[in-house]
């Protein structure tokens, strides 16, 4: 019976996007768990080879197109919702897609307790957690704990591979099963001079007790410990040293596992892209995919769907950065502050659902970082103006920022005054508007609309 209903659910999607109105990554998935609840279970159960599951805050897109580059470097071609909708319809609409024998699922962080129960997967990667639509998902903590509780009753049944630079994520390997494997940076030279503002994870989850930092990388990511019951950072199976960060260009790392080592040179910018490779190369590890394999198959890693995607438009190169919360903001500006001066900007803050309707975050971000590189700016989105203000008190010269509340007439009003090079940074759903602007002006491809 599932056959039937699958068939009308394709259908209804293939007709949408004939149609030219979008939804090829939900709304096959939606209707199909509208005519059957369970078909994700049943789905999921052809996948003779198993499913891996991929959840954190900030990096699930990114890095499960990394392990997906990674398993196709090794011959596999796992079913994957490589466009990104990462809720159930959206697992949903990848599995009615399916012509392989294992699943790799990014999965929304309130969603994974739900999808784990109903896939079974093999292997689970939890990147990080950051606060992120407090309107939405509450703080940190309370994440922590529906994936210790869901470590807990899939210990028998599922590997877990475990960010050990964030104490939150690293405490569910109290709860997980002997499958649990680590990763994380070793480089000490690449530690922030001190802890950021905005970073969350500020109590021993063992013992309340405040935590001790010897350093943190991104946010509140780093080497900690508890001076109250001695709870210490596990020491990575994967880890990253000899880092060098080459701004947009990308980063070098040598990668140190049990089988040796060897020198990754990752084409996509930041710390926050290399937490996103040592979590897929330790995933693929764990999958029987050797370290060295996988560095080689990161060396040519396209950007995914504005996560550093880079767009030639006439004389200009547009470079799309999502910013969503206070970390990722934070890893952006620090990557910009690499580029040459003076650095061109468009900024397009919403507040719509998807955003998060709560923008205070934009406060939490370090602006103030890159006030005294910056040439143009223009700032766009429904929070456009709020936007302009958090510049002026970071110290932004006023007289270079520019508020445009239509988005179209702000890009062009951006890429007109732009040099060789302008960077958007846009929330998610400014990011969807922006990226059908472009496809509808036919300076890039589509992708299909959730």
């Amino acid at each position: 019976m599932i056959g039937f209903k699958a068939w009308i659910a394709r259908s209804i999607g293939r007709l949408s996007r004939a149609t030219g109105r979008g939804g090829g990554t939900t709304l096959p998935g939606r209707v199909l768990l509208k005519l059957d609840p369970n078909a994700i279970d049943k789905l999921g159960a052809r996948l003779s080879e198993g499913t891996t599951l991929i959840s954190a805050t900030n990096g699930k897109t990114t890095t499960a197109s990394m392990l997906a580059t990674i398993l196709e470097g090794a011959g596999r071609r796992p079913v994957h919702n490589r466009a990104g909708s990462n809720m159930t319809w959206g697992v949903a609409t990848a599995l009615l897609e399916q012509h392989g024998t294992e699943g790799l699922f990014e999965v929304d962080e309130a969603w994974l307790p739900e999808v784990a129960d109903r896939l079974e997967p093999r292997t689970i990667l939890l990147g990080n957690l950051f606060r992120d639509q407090l309107d939405r998902y509450g703080e940190t903590e309370a994440l922590a704990d529906a994936w210790a509780d869901l470590a807990t009753r899939s210990a028998d049944r599922s590997d877990f591979v475990l960010n050990a630079d964030d104490p939150l994520i690293a405490d569910i390997g109290n709860s997980s099963g002997p499958g649990t494997s680590y990763f994380g940076i070793a480089d000490e030279s690449q530690a922030l001079s001190e802890l950021q503002h905005a970073f969350d994870a500020k109590l021993c989850r063992v013992c309340g007790h405040e935590l001790t930092y010897d350093r943190a990388f991104v946010g509140h990511l780093g080497h900690y410990h508890c001076e109250s019951c001695g709870m210490r950072r596990p020491e990575p199976d994967v880890s990253a040293n000899r880092i060098t960060l080459r701004g947009m260009s990308g980063v070098t790392a040598r990668i140190d596992s049990p089988e040796g080592s060897s020198k990754l040179e990752l084409p996509l910018p930041g710390l926050y892209n290399l937490y996103n490779a040592l979590g897929a190369i330790s995933t693929a590890r764990q999958m029987g995919v050797p370290v060295e394999a996988s560095v080689r198959s990161l060396a040519s890693m396209k950007a995914v769907f504005g996560r550093v995607e880079r767009i030639r438009i006439k004389e200009t190169t547009l470079s799309i950065l999502l910013i969503k919360n206070p970390a990722g903001a934070n890893e952006v500006i620090r990557t910009l502050s690499l580029e040459p001066a003076p650095v061109d900007l468009w900024i397009a803050l919403n507040d719509r659902i998807a955003d998060g309707r709560d923008v205070s975050w934009i406060w939490d971000a370090d602006f103030e970082m890159l006030a005294d590189r910056i040439g143009k700016v223009t700032c766009t989105g429904t929070r456009a103006s709020e936007m302009a203000l958090r510049l002026k008190y970071a110290g932004w010269p006023a007289d270079r920022v520019e508020v445009i509340g239509n988005l179209e007439e702000a890009l062009d009003r951006a890429l007109g005054g732009a040099k060789e090079a302008l960077f958007a940074l846009p929330t998610y759903t400014a990011l969807l508007d922006l990226r059908k602007l472009l496809a509808d002006r036919g300076d890039t491809e589509k992708y299909w609309e959730g």
